[in-house]
């Protein structure tokens, strides 16, 4: 049974002509893309956007990726992306679906991991900023006091 969210959000994208190939399927690489507009969408939901991110001084860089394609893409058709954080403690590691928004057939599933490092050195952190968890207890997530 997958982990429980803490913050959940999707958007709806349709897929544009560019992001295909010559059979009008979308190409592997924009699907990175889809994931980065969730993930944007999801950060901005707890008031923690990279302009937030980088005026308190930590930066979150991805050191970790994975995407399991299970059916294509086409060209003109409308996508909806869920974007769910499932770990916060010790780094920001997202899960999600990208899916028919008509339907709700499952196209693609991915995880993205994400550490916090302080900008002033590059040094990586070992657990999340108070900052970023913060932002969560002021949504409304329960974080452990240990």
């Amino acid at each position: 049974m997958p982990k429980p969210a803490a913050v959940s959000v999707y958007v709806d994208l349709q897929v544009p002509f560019h992001d295909v190939d010559v059979m009008r399927i979308t190409w592997h690489g924009h699907y990175v893309k889809y994931l980065e507009i969730a993930r944007t969408a999801l950060i901005d939901e707890i008031d923690y956007g990279y302009e937030e991110m980088e005026n308190t001084g930590y930066g979150w860089p991805i050191v970790d990726m994975h995407l399991r394609y299970v059916r294509p893409a086409r060209m003109g058709q409308w996508l909806r992306v869920y974007a769910d954080l499932v770990e916060w403690e010790n780094c920001m590691k997202i899960r999600y679906r990208i899916v028919d928004r008509e339907s709700g057939t499952l196209l693609n599933k991915a995880t993205s991991m994400q550490v916090a490092i302080d900008v002033s050195n590059n040094e990586m952190l070992f657990a999340s900023p108070t900052v970023f968890l913060n932002k969560l207890r002021a949504y409304g997530v329960t974080i452990d006091a240990s």
